[in-house]
């Protein structure tokens, strides 16, 4: 006779979130969460902070890529187990975030939006990966 289980109480799924959270309980790993959610929210309020509010489909843009790194990091850092299925769209917004000045149509790109972007997206590029690797190390 065949059970129905619910997933959520599948033994796979059970120990594979077991796994993800002793990752997750890394000191390194949570620094680097918690410098994600640094980076996320400095990237959210660049525009402020470097003086680039005229620029409005990047301030935008800035605005809600810093929220939603923001928000990934705040997931990474509470429940890495359920949220690291998305580990891999970090990366791909800080990679987004170099690349802006230049993709956003306009006259977006200054020497103090264009350095902005490319460091705060380095910087959230690697600590994505780094939170990728994380449980991908962990995963072996």
């Amino acid at each position: 006779m065949v059970r129905d289980t619910p997933i959520r109480q599948h033994p796979d799924l059970v120990e594979m979130r077991e796994r993800y959270d002793i990752a997750a309980a890394n000191p390194a790993v949570q620094v680097a969460d918690g410098l994600t959610l640094l980076s996320g929210v400095y990237l959210a309020l660049s525009p402020w902070i470097v003086g680039f509010t005229e620029r409005g489909a990047l301030t935008v843009n800035n605005l809600i890529v810093g929220i939603a790194v923001a928000l990934l990091a705040l997931g990474f850092s509470s429940a890495f187990g359920r949220t690291y299925g998305i580990a891999w769209v970090a990366p791909l917004l800080g990679l987004w975030t170099i690349f802006a000045p230049w993709i956003i149509r306009g006259d977006q790109a200054t020497t103090a939006t264009i350095w902005n972007n490319v460091i705060v997206g380095i910087i959230i590029t690697v600590l994505g990966l780094a939170a990728l690797g994380a449980g991908m190390m962990r995963r072996r």
